[in-house]
């Protein structure tokens, strides 16, 4: 089948990479001049910054996407791992380096608090590869048509029950140590989510693994190279990328339920297509792409993640000795922040925020001297109650400030900020980058499905649809989002 993935970020690099695996014919159209969607890049004064995620874990699944096209991932990305993965910094001065290896980071936590929270680190990491190997191939890497569809790894779901998958993920962390320092560190992993860990199930600890046991890694050249590495694969491989080429609209066959037959570039080239691989925002699509089609309720409705407020700016200086390449710095109080961003809707009274130095341990990002810095600080998105257009100089200046503080550089050559406005305007639905929240019923089945019966041959990828945020996940999208583009090219047989 001839098939037009619309956007060129991971998800439909990804999905690119998969159908062209599978033998169909794809072209692929980005609205801007180069690759990646969200994991974007900002170059200038020398300084290379990554202006989306950060933390990259499970390699494998990016490994997987190059191979599905004959390559090999260390043929076009260079990665390695970033040890310590964090440094937690707490508002008592005390600090925690999450290391690689789990006999390390033991060894790590007995130094930090004690030997019965190092035994206990070890038994949390049995437990945590357990839950992700039940979870994997029965709800994650799996395609639902409806919510029926979870009944049937029943296995999967019964071991998930036994090990508490759906007990309070704070609970969970809980029992497995009483040192409160420890349970935030393995527990903020949640935000990714969209949720506190005080509202989110323990299956969502899934994500904890990924980076606190699988490890963090980091490539040469930024996160970005993950999308223009992979991009230059699908070229290599024939498949064409057209940038600069903003589609308008999905074109469809006349009839109430009109299949897609192409899409429409700029507003005057027309591209055929037996089917649209879809990676813009779910919500945001539907309003903007496919007039008259109605988006999935919970898009419309449901409750969306927190946004951030993104400083990345190229300084002149070098940061403090100790520092790390991924740094968190928690405020004192834990449940009150999140019940300020995520149930009041207001700005966190003291915020903790994430600086990632991409340039501490990776060459090229920024000149001799210098250093590239990613500040990120959670906020509410568009349903909060934050006036943006007239907050914002505030509150990014006490972000400025608080990072002085710390003692990082702070002697600007060139800088970019992002808020939930800018998120927005970005194609963002409530200007936040992390999509809907993963609560109990915006998840799997409850999740927008990535195909509508009321658009044959469209279907969708990111983290708006299955399985859902962050760069493991949208990896993944792309493979079930290619199984789809197969169903349906059997059914038109």
């Amino acid at each position: 089948m001839k098939v037009v993935v619309i956007g060129a970020g991971l998800g439909g690099l990804s999905a690119a990479a998969q159908l062209v695996a599978r033998g169909h014919e794809v072209t692929i159209v980005e609205r801007d001049a180069i690759p990646g969607g969200r994991a974007g890049m900002v170059e200038s004064n020398g300084f290379r910054l990554d202006n989306g995620p950060t933390v990259m874990t499970m390699p494998n699944l990016l490994e997987d996407a190059f191979n599905a096209v004959g390559t090999e991932m260390r043929d076009y990305v260079t990665i390695k791992k970033v040890d310590p993965m964090y440094r937690a910094v707490y508002a008592d001065g005390s600090e925690l380096n999450v290391v690689h290896g789990r006999q390390e980071m033991a060894e790590e936590i007995s130094r930090f608090s004690n030997k019965i929270e190092a035994a206990s680190f070890l038994k949390f990491c049995t437990w945590l590869e357990k839950l992700y190997k039940a979870e994997m191939g029965s709800f994650i890497d799996t395609n639902f048509n409806s919510p029926l569809d979870l009944v049937k790894p029943w296995r999967a779901g019964l071991q998930l029950v036994k090990m508490g998958g759906f007990t309070k993920l704070d609970k969970k962390i809980g029992s497995f140590f009483k040192d409160e320092r420890l349970q935030r560190i393995f527990s903020f992993q949640s935000m990714y989510a969209g949720l506190a860990p005080y509202e989110a199930l323990s299956i969502y600890a899934v994500i904890t693994y990924m980076d606190s046991v699988e490890g963090v890694y980091f490539p040469e050249g930024g996160m970005h190279s993950m999308a223009s590495g992979l991009a230059n694969a699908l070229t290599d491989k024939g498949v064409t990328i057209r940038y600069n080429a903003p589609v308008t609209r999905i074109l469809r066959s006349s009839g109430v339920n009109g299949a897609v037959t192409g899409v429409e570039v700029a507003g005057d080239e027309r591209i055929s297509a037996d089917a649209v691989v879809c990676n813009p925002d779910l919500p945001v699509a539907y309003r903007t792409l496919l007039g008259g089609v109605e988006a999935p309720r919970v898009a419309r409705r449901g409750k969306y993640s927190p946004s951030c407020v993104l400083w990345i700016a190229g300084v002149k200086g070098l940061p403090p000795a100790n520092a790390a390449h991924h740094n968190i710095h928690f405020g004192h109080d834990w449940n009150g922040s999140f019940k300020a961003l995520i149930e009041d809707g207001v700005r966190m009274p003291d915020p903790s925020v994430l600086v990632t130095l991409h340039s501490l341990d990776t060459k090229g990002l920024a000149p001799e001297g210098d250093s590239s810095l990613y500040v990120l600080e959670p906020t509410p998105n568009l349903d909060g109650k934050i006036d943006w257009s007239r907050e914002r100089d505030r509150i990014v200046g006490d972000i400025k400030n608080r990072v002085a503080s710390l003692g990082y550089p702070t002697d600007v050559v060139v800088e970019r900020v992002y808020d939930p406005l800018d998120w927005e305007a970005m194609g963002m639905e409530r200007g936040t980058p992390f999509a809907l929240a993963h609560t109990s019923f915006q998840t799997g089945p409850f999740r927008p499905n990535n195909v509508d019966k009321k658009v044959p041959g469209l279907v969708f990828v990111g983290s708006s649809t299955l399985p859902g945020v962050g760069v493991p996940m949208v990896l993944v999208s792309g493979k079930l989002a290619a199984e789809r583009v197969d169903e349906y090219a059997k059914s038109r047989r």
